[in-house]
């Protein structure tokens, strides 16, 4: 089929168009575009800042803190201490013993958790102070790949974590290097086809640009991590994502966090998800094929 030069024109600012446009709301207060890749289901963060590791850096945010001082930390932590069991007993579903590798493990509460119930825990994070929050817990982070002692592992995870990095095909890649022949690879990440990703638009408070480099669906995961050697085995709801993400939505759309308006959400949300199966985060289980 031969198309006008108009309609051609249009085809063409279409695939050049962002999907939408989001506004940092931790830190710099910067706009940053979401464009669809071109292979995958799956949008890109532009421009990535040379400087990135500076939008981090505040006290807000959250994965590199214990604290319990506002509203919003305490139900954080206290959801996170229930989740910590729940997680552990995902995987004691596949592995009860074994290597464990948590990657981006923040402060070292889930590996904390594993090391209690039977496994050897191991942990990757970046950031200095969240390293340092871990070693006063008893566990040791090292800050990249290359500082691992060990090459094999039964278990890998990461939690909110490949949403931030720059290369996921590099990543996986990695990954499959770690991971034993016979190993669970668990992988979560936000869902921007989500309900509350829908509602919410470019306040959703899972896009967290500059932060999150790459946003993630069903099927682009299931897609990156097939051509990276891995099959799908199972998928888990983060339930309680829904809540707490529109909860910072919320406040990213009118100022102040408004705790019911969230609440019906999030539980809307979770609701819709049940058939559609779009929750606000996904846990995906993968082997290697």
């Amino acid at each position: 089929m031969i198309f006008p030069e108009n309609i051609l024109n249009k085809i063409t600012l279409m695939a050049n168009s962002p999907y939408i446009s989001c506004k940092d709301y931790l830190v710099s207060g910067e706009t940053f575009e979401l464009f669809r890749h071109p292979e995958y289901e799956i949008l890109e963060t532009k421009p990535i800042p040379v400087n990135l590791p500076s939008y981090y850096s505040s006290e807000e945010y959250i994965s590199h803190t214990d604290s319990k001082k506002t509203i919003i930390e305490k139900i954080y932590q206290q959801v996170k201490e229930y989740m910590l069991k729940k997680k552990l007993g995902w995987i004691k579903k596949y592995k009860k013993s074994g290597r464990i590798l948590d990657v981006g493990a923040g402060t070292g509460d889930f590996l904390n958790t594993a090391r209690k119930n039977g496994f050897s825990a191991l942990g990757i994070e970046p950031n200095k102070m969240a390293r340092f929050k871990a070693q006063s817990k008893g566990i040791s982070l090292v800050r990249d790949y290359e500082q691992l002692e060990i090459n094999k592992f039964d278990v890998i995870s990461l939690w909110h974590v490949l949403e931030h990095l720059k290369d996921p095909v590099a990543e996986i890649n990695i990954l499959y290097n770690l991971l034993a022949e016979d190993g669970i690879l668990i992988i979560a990440v936000p869902n921007f086809k989500s309900f509350d990703a829908i509602h919410y638009e470019e306040f959703w408070a899972a896009y967290d640009v500059p932060r999150h480099l790459f946003h993630f669906s069903q099927e682009g995961m299931k897609a990156i991590f097939l051509k990276g050697g891995f099959s799908l085995i199972e998928t888990k709801p983060l339930l309680f994502d829904s809540y707490y993400v529109s909860l910072l939505s919320e406040k990213n759309r009118t100022g102040s966090a408004n705790f019911l308006r969230a609440f019906k959400t999030g539980l809307r949300s979770n609701l819709k998800a049940k058939s559609s199966t779009e929750y606000s985060s996904l846990t995906y289980f993968f082997k290697k094929t």
